[in-house]
């Protein structure tokens, strides 16, 4: 039972430590270093991991959000494990299976001094994102197919954002991204299996 929902489990209680966290946050924004507490309009969640908060004080919540994360890195892993093995193509879930292990790992370094580093779990993540969407795409389950790509479209957004300059909805953004990532995560991990896979074809193959 509790492998099964294992994955709504960890991103259940990531999300719950991170609401605690947040509320413990003394306060400092990009854009008003002496605002009061955190604001999801304000704040980039990264703030959270901080030992000072930007207006200098020291951070009670850091330790609730380096949990969270830990639990969001498990969550995501698992996700990543199970999906491979519902994808038909061996060499794919192969590297679903390797994208899964290194996001436990990687994914939690965003939580530490290494956090540059933790950036490749990203990368990755949407590497595999990009490759469950080829075969959702391919597949006969419509609705996910419309999930996928808003998913993806709203990362590409993000970064696009933040890239140019555009913090103010660059911190709006990363929070619809982050939800809408876990909402398809929790999608595909509930909603598909094995048999949504196996009849879809590959350079004109079956994988």
């Amino acid at each position: 039972m509790v492998k099964k929902y294992s994955v709504l489990l960890c991103l259940s209680i990531s999300l719950i430590l991170m609401v605690i966290a947040a509320s413990l946050y003394p306060g400092g924004s990009l854009f008003d270093k002496n605002s009061i507490g955190f604001g999801w309009s304000k704040n980039f969640v990264s703030n959270l991991f901080a030992a000072k908060a930007i207006n200098g004080s020291e951070n009670p919540g850091r330790i609730w959000a380096v949990i969270a994360m830990a639990f969001h890195s498990a969550g995501y892993g698992i996700f990543f494990i199970n999906m491979s093995k519902k994808i038909p193509s061996v060499q794919w879930a192969k590297i679903l299976k390797f994208i899964g292990i290194v996001n436990i790992v990687f994914i939690f370094l965003i939580a530490t001094p290494l956090h540059d580093l933790g950036t490749i779990s990203i990368v990755l993540t949407l590497f595999g994102l990009f490759t469950i969407t080829i075969y959702i795409l391919k597949s006969k389950l419509h609705f996910l197919k419309f999930c996928c790509i808003l998913c993806l479209l709203t990362f590409y957004c993000f970064f696009f954002l933040f890239g140019f300059g555009y913090l103010g909805l660059a911190v709006i953004m990363q929070k619809v991204y982050n939800a809408s990532a876990i909402i398809l995560v929790l999608a595909l991990e509930y909603f598909t299996n094995y048999e949504d896979f196996k009849e879809i074809k590959s350079a004109g193959q079956k994988i």
